[in-house]
């Protein structure tokens, strides 16, 4: 029997092209001379894509008409049209559950980082500066602080337990109320003026695109701390480096950016800004465990007509698969 072909428009970690070689065949579409004269002549072979982040939308579904997958290397998946494909009948999935530690613990990392000084601190010491003189006070610590979480999902819960062992007290904001021991917030800005730091773990797309801004710095106030794990677009960046500029918060931990890997240049001048390389999941394991489930989720889905981790927008089709 022929094996099902799964697309790749892109490079991927080792662990999909591995787990996938045994029952599958996989058009690595990138190292083709010609990628569009391949897609072209192997379009309707198609029944699969694996992606690590290319943009997926209808016109990229109408060129395969088998399509029946398209499985998403990470948890957010909005660079893929997950409604164009469940108007397709195509299913889509993601990875989560197996990041979110890894996620959590940068998070925190972020946070000590920005709160404390810590890479401001390194940077004096590898510049000589210890020799001179101590490295001055930091103005802000994490005792007695209260966090507000955008976003408490998975990773969100994750990052609140850890807050707590920190001794920090957590609220939330989602679009629903959680059966969760922690104070609810029904707005964003009420959130932001109720916390000293405002975690960001939301999804990104349309919907969220500066869902913090302006109004929402101010009110989270002058020794208010943000931090950002989620998506780069869920951040007013202009509005943020005018916030940090004029002291309106204290200061701001990002690993994600509105245009990556560009980063908005007033934050690259600002010490009071702690800038990673969108980093949170980027360990060999965590990312491994991430490939596993891709290839988790096509095997699934071609043995049994279930997916492990489809998308909420996947939900009535995989529903309709199960008979």
């Amino acid at each position: 029997m022929a094996r099902p072909i799964v697309l790749m428009p892109g490079p991927m970690n080792r662990s999909v092209p591995d787990g996938l070689a045994d029952a599958f065949e996989v058009i690595r579409l990138w190292e083709a001379d010609d990628p569009d004269a391949v897609l072209a002549e192997r379009a309707k072979d198609v029944v699969a894509v694996a992606t690590g982040g290319t943009a997926i939308d209808g016109e990229f579904l109408d060129q395969l008409p088998n399509l029946q997958i398209v499985a998403s290397f990470g948890v957010g998946y909005d660079k893929i049209d997950a409604g164009a494909a469940a108007e397709r009948g195509v299913v889509v999935t993601n990875t989560p559950g197996v990041l979110d530690d890894e996620v959590a613990d940068t998070a925190m990392g972020l946070l000590l980082m920005t709160a404390r000084e810590l890479s401001r601190a390194e940077r004096y010491l590898r510049d000589g500066h210890w020799h001179e003189r101590p490295y001055p006070l930091t103005k802000a610590t994490l005792s007695g602080r209260r966090m507000g979480i955008l976003g408490l999902g998975r990773i969100g819960e994750a990052i609140a337990h850890r807050a707590e062992a920190f001794g920090i007290s957590v609220a939330y904001h989602n679009r629903h109320r959680k059966d969760v021991p922690y104070d609810y917030y029904p707005t964003l800005v009420e959130l932001a003026a109720a916390s000293d730091i405002l975690m960001v773990v939301i999804p990104g797309g349309a919907e969220t695109e500066h869902l913090v801004n302006a109004e929402v710095l101010s009110a989270l106030g002058p020794d208010g701390i943000l931090i950002n794990v989620a998506r780069g677009t869920v951040v007013d960046e202009a509005a943020l480096v005018d916030a940090l500029k004029a002291g309106t918060i204290l200061s701001a931990g990002l690993d994600v950016f509105e245009h990556e890997p560009e980063v908005h240049p007033g934050l690259l001048e600002l010490d009071n800004a702690v800038l990673l390389p969108h980093v949170g999941s980027g360990s060999i394991p965590t990312r491994d465990a991430m490939g596993r489930l891709v290839v988790e989720n096509l095997v699934s889905w071609f043995e049994n007509g279930v997916p492990v981790t489809p998308v909420q927008e996947s939900a009535e089709l995989v529903r309709k698969s199960r008979g």
